[in-house]
């Protein structure tokens, strides 16, 4: 088996250039079946994301993979050179299984990328694009990435404003179940934390904004309710969860009006995320009982925190990594050395047979212990002849230059696969 990547990433290029070599899904298709066409290409993956273009194949050149990308982009090589970079063998396996295992993300640990790689690996094998090798590659790396995240915390821990606002509720409530929230603004933080509640189970979301327009519009996305921005306070005591991110120059939500809401809710705990600057809601909330307030600033000490903690957790994802990929690289030269060892051993021992089968005329006034004598001789001769290169085949089983020694043993005694 003979890897090779070329790629680039948001830690090699900026979004300009990413997107030039990009491929839509109308184009996945066609591309994947001009690069398996070419000579010496005998599978290939492509995965297109807006953080990331790489291509995998079974290829021993890097180098037609690179003139693949900028044809079909028609972009110079010159231009993209400096920004791509190319793995072979082993260190594709690595690249292949941290990918997956979302440890050279952006953000490490989120979960789309295992998602957007067996999207990729589904079409190109749709598309004929796959065979042996990048199949066995491809379901060990979505193993491997099973495993980091069902034995690290990797992706535990909120590394976002959004998820930490949810992480928080559920320390708040538990169950989130039949639990409610008020959007006060129509910001695009509160809207995604709005949306991570709801799929971690809130029941109902209520939305107002000084724009009733907006707030009916937003409120549609969630199938909730609008309410004026005028009257949003009479209804604060139906949410156990409050976002607010009006960007009003003064507080909306005072100590007074917080105590009058928890009040009315029967002491029932209420859950404020400030996430506007300046502040919408008095600090001094957080000094009546059942009432949990927090602002960005305390959002970001919560994702600040667990940042360091996923880090952790990434160290013991690499050692797993690390030891996936021996065990895989192991067991691939195995398969490539292995078959060798005997297909070199019949090559011979046919030319052997053959040659004796052809001066069999010449052995016809043999006795036959005579003609026994020959065979074994020639026997004997084979085994010595091929004892050391089987020998040395042996060793490089577990060789990460196995398979390429293995493949040049085949060409210099004409081995042909079985």
């Amino acid at each position: 088996m003979q890897l090779a990547l070329v790629g680039l990433s948001h830690k090699t290029a900026p979004v300009e250039i990413r997107e030039r070599l990009a491929f839509n899904s109308d184009a996945l298709r066609s591309a994947l079946t001009s690069l398996v066409g070419r000579e010496e290409i005998s599978e290939a993956i492509i995965l297109s994301t807006c953080n990331r273009v790489e291509v995998v194949a079974e290829s021993q050149d890097d180098r037609l993979i690179r003139e693949f990308l900028c044809e079909f982009h028609r972009i110079p090589q010159d231009s993209v050179s400096k920004h791509l970079y190319s793995f072979r063998n082993a260190e594709v396996v690595r690249h292949v299984f941290r990918v997956a295992a979302s440890l050279d993300s952006m953000m490490i640990g989120e979960p789309q990328i295992l998602g957007q790689v067996k999207d990729a690996y589904r079409i190109a094998t749709d598309a004929g694009a796959v065979g042996m090798h990048l199949s066995a590659l491809m379901n060990r790396a979505f193993a491997v990435a099973k495993k980091v995240r069902s034995e690290t915390g990797i992706s535990q821990s909120a590394v976002s404003v959004s998820y930490a606002a949810v992480e928080l509720a559920r320390k708040i409530f538990g169950d989130l179940s039949g639990k409610g929230v008020m959007i006060i603004g129509a910001s695009k933080m509160g809207e995604l934390a709005a949306k991570h509640l709801k799929r971690a189970g809130v029941s109902s979301v209520l939305v107002t904004n000084r724009t009733f327009e907006r707030a009916v519009e937003l409120a549609q996305v969630f199938e909730g309710a609008a309410v004026p921005f005028e009257h949003f306070t009479d209804h604060m005591d139906r949410a156990d969860i409050v976002i607010s991110s009006t960007g009003a120059p003064h507080f909306i939500i005072t100590k007074t009006l917080a105590e009058q809401i928890i009040h009315r809710r029967k002491n029932n705990p209420m859950f404020f995320i400030d996430i506007a600057v300046p502040r919408d809601i008095d600090p001094m909330v957080n000094e009546i009982d059942n009432a949990f307030l927090y602002d960005i600033d305390d959002l970001q000490q919560v994702i600040d925190a667990n940042l360091k903690e996923r880090m952790k957790e990434a160290l013991r994802a690499e050692e797993i990594v690390d030891k996936e990929v021996e065990a895989f690289c192991s067991k691939m030269q195995s398969r490539e050395v292995v078959p060798t060892i005997v297909q070199l051993r019949d090559t011979i021992e046919k030319l052997r047979r053959d040659e004796i089968e052809r001066n069999r005329r010449h052995l016809k006034d043999l006795s036959p212990e005579q003609q026994a004598a020959v065979d074994q001789i020639t026997k004997s001769l084979v085994n010595k002849i091929l004892h050391t290169p089987i020998e040395q085949l042996k060793h490089l089983t577990h060789d990460p230059q196995g398979p390429d020694i293995a493949g040049l043993i085949r060409k210099l005694f004409n081995v042909k696969p079985q």
